[in-house]
C-alpha cells in the first residue's frame, strides 16, 4: 500500500498547491487535506476534511483515515480571512500542539513534516553574519510569528523525543516569495513608499513558493539514496539582497524614520491589516538575518531553482511597477550622465590641465 498524507493548512495558497502536488507521486494512496475554512481552490482528488487542529477532533481524523505521514503548513504569519493575531497565535501554537498530541496517540503515524521559518533565530545588532541549524540567538524573539516559531518548534522537539520511531523533518524557510505570496513582508513590500530604519540597511534572504513545494515534497517522501531528510534544515535560494537594492527593483521609494519612531509606524502598518508587523518583524528591516544552506544542499539534498534575486525578481514582476521604476530612472539618470559639465553648451570640450 502507499502512503497516506495528511495536509494542514490545506486552505492556504500554498498547502493547496501541495496538496496538488503529492497527489502526483505515485507511492501516495490518498491525500487528507485539513482546515477549518473550506479552500477557495481546487483540491484535485484530494479529501477535504474540515477540522480545526486546535480541536481534539483531529485526533479521529487521524485514526479513521490510518494516516502515515502528516505535513504541518497550518503555521502562518497571516490568518485566512478576517481572523486577528488572537487566531493566528492560537492555530500555530494550540494547533500544533493538538496535531502533535495526536500524532503521539497514532500508531500509524511513521512520518512528520513541519512548516517553520527562520524567523526564530531572530535579528540583533550582535548576530552572526550566518546562522546555522545550530546557531543559538542572541535573544530569542519576544512576540509575533517568530514567537510562535520557536513555540511549535520546542513542541516538535518533545514530539521527537516520546516517539523516536517517527521520521520528523523541521523545514526553516527564508521569507517566502513568489507570484502569489502570503505574509506581512510581502504586504510591507507591496507598499507604494517604503519606510525603512534610518542608517541600516539589512541583508535579506527569500525563497521561492515553487521551491517551497519541491523540498516539502522530498520531506515528505523516504530519503533518497545518500540523503537524510530528518531533521532540522535552513531552505533559502542562493545569495542576499540589501533591502535598498529590493526597493530600487521595484521601484518604490524609501522613507527612512528614525529608530525612536519605528514602533509608531509598525502599529499603523497593523491597523491597515498587516497583522504580524510586530516588534520582531522591525527587527529584521532592521539588522536583517541570513542563514546558512549547506545542510539543505548536503545532506537532504535539495537545490532550489531560484536564487534569492530570481525569486524577488518573480515577486517584482507581480506587483508591477511602482512610483519609481527602475526602467524610467535609468533612462533619466542616463541623460543626466549625457548633459555637458560645468554648464557649457551642448557638445562643447572641457580640457583639464595635466589630464591623463
Amino acid at each position: 500500500m502507499g502512503k497516506i498524507v495528511l495536509v494542514t493548512g490545506a486552505a492556504r495558497q500554498l498547502g493547496g498547491r501541495f496538496v496538488r502536488r503529492i497527489q502526483r507521486d505515485p507511492g501516495v494512496d490518498r491525500v487528507i487535506a485539513v482546515d477549518s475554512v473550506r479552500p477557495g481552490h481546487q483540491l484535485g482528488d484530494a479529501e477535504f476534511v474540515l477540522a480545526d487542529i486546535r480541536q481534539s477532533a483531529i485526533a479521529r481524523v487521524l485514526a479513521e483515515h490510518s494516516v502515515d505521514t502528516v505535513v504541518h503548513l497550518d503555521v502562518s504569519a497571516k490568518a485566512l480571512g478576517t481572523g486577528g493575531r488572537t487566531t493566528v497565535k492560537e492555530t500555530n501554537v494550540i494547533g500544533t500542539m493538538q496535531l502533535l498530541g495526536a500524532c503521539q496517540k497514532s500508531p500509524s503515524v511513521q512520518r512528520l513534516v513541519v512548516k517553520s521559518s527562520t524567523n526564530v533565530y531572530g535579528s540583533a545588532p550582535r548576530d552572526p553574519a550566518v546562522f546555522t541549524e545550530t546557531t543559538p540567538p542572541k535573544s530569542l524573539p519576544s512576540g509575533g510569528f517568530a514567537k510562535d516559531a520557536v513555540e511549535v518548534e520546542g513542541y516538535v522537539r518533545g514530539f521527537a523525543r516520546r516517539r523516536p520511531d517517527v521520521a520528523v523533518c523541521v523545514l526553516r524557510f527564508a521569507n517566502i516569495l513568489g507570484p502569489e505570496p502570503d505574509s506581512p513582508l510581502a504586504d510591507y513590500l507591496s507598499l507604494p513608499v517604503l519606510p525603512t530604519v534610518f542608517g541600516y540597511d539589512p541583508r535579506l534572504q527569500f525563497v521561492h513558493e515553487d521551491d517551497v513545494v519541491d523540498v516539502l515534497e522530498i520531506a515528505a517522501r523516504e530519503p533518497r539514496r545518500g540523503t537524510l531528510n530528518s531533521g532540522t534544515f535552513n531552505i533559502a535560494g542562493d545569495g542576499v539582497l540589501l533591502l535598498s537594492q529590493c526597493s530600487r527593483r521595484l521601484g518604490r521609494p524609501t522613507v527612512p524614520v528614525l529608530l525612536p519612531a519605528v514602533t509608531w509606524v509598525g502599529s499603523a502598518l497593523r491597523t491597515i491589516g498587516m497583522t504580524d508587523f510586530s516588534p520582531e518583524q522591525i527587527r529584521l528591516l532592521t539588522h536583517g538575518r541570513v542563514v546558512s544552506t549547506v545542510q539543505m544542499r548536503e545532506t537532504l539534498g535539495f537545490r532550489p531553482k531560484f536564487t534569492t534575486a530570481g525569486t524577488f525578481a518573480e515577486f517584482a514582476r507581480s506587483r508591477g511597477p511602482g512610483l519609481l521604476p527602475p526602467e524610467r530612472v535609468g533612462r533619466a539618470v542616463g541623460r543626466l550622465a549625457e548633459l555637458p559639465l560645468g554648464g557649457g553648451a551642448p557638445g562643447s570640450t572641457h580640457s583639464t590641465h595635466g589630464a591623463r
